[in-house]
């Protein structure tokens, strides 16, 4: 989910490619979990390590992994697991990543009213009915349209602004 929401990711695939390899004459075959077809054009591949962190065995695998990514141009990263808060308010969000809830005229109207940072139920009940407004803010998050810590659990006095956008970003 956290690749799926990054703005540089265009495309995922679970467990696209096999690597083999002869080690102490032995087959070792390796399937990562994930690669991530970058905006840039690049690839990232990424296996996912358990809560104990990652294995001998897969350690050393990452290891021939990265060296076989980095010899095509791409990255690859052994993640640990991600802080349960941050993963419980991702999946939150996630239930948001479809356009639908972005539909009507909401959208600039809450990027104007976060241009300063507020609690979202500040603007969610300027803004009207809030069944109708909550989804279009969820959706602007998980966009990243809108921005607010991740790290801290989301609730409806939680902190949003507009995000910050670099230079020529459209």
């Amino acid at each position: 989910m956290l690749l799926d929401r990054d703005s540089a990711v265009v495309a995922l695939a679970c467990r696209p490619v096999e690597l083999v390899w002869r080690q102490g004459g032995k087959v070792v075959r390796h399937a990562p979990q994930l690669m991530a077809r970058l905006e840039n054009g690049s690839g990232l591949l990424v296996d996912c390590a358990g809560r104990g962190g990652p294995s001998a065995r897969l350690a050393e695998r990452a290891r021939v992994v990265a060296g076989a990514a980095e010899a095509v141009g791409w990255c690859y990263r052994l993640a640990e697991p991600p802080d349960p808060v941050l993963t419980a308010n991702v999946r939150w969000l996630a239930g948001y990543r479809h356009p639908r809830h972005a539909a009507g005229s909401w959208m600039s109207a809450l990027v104007e009213a976060f241009s300063s940072p507020r609690p979202a139920v500040e603007v969610v009940r300027e803004l009207g009915d809030p069944i109708a407004v909550w989804p279009v803010v969820f959706h602007a998050l998980w966009t990243g349209v809108l921005s607010v810590r991740l790290d801290e659990p989301l609730h409806e006095r939680a902190v949003v602004s507009a995000a910050r956008r670099e230079a020529g970003a459209a």
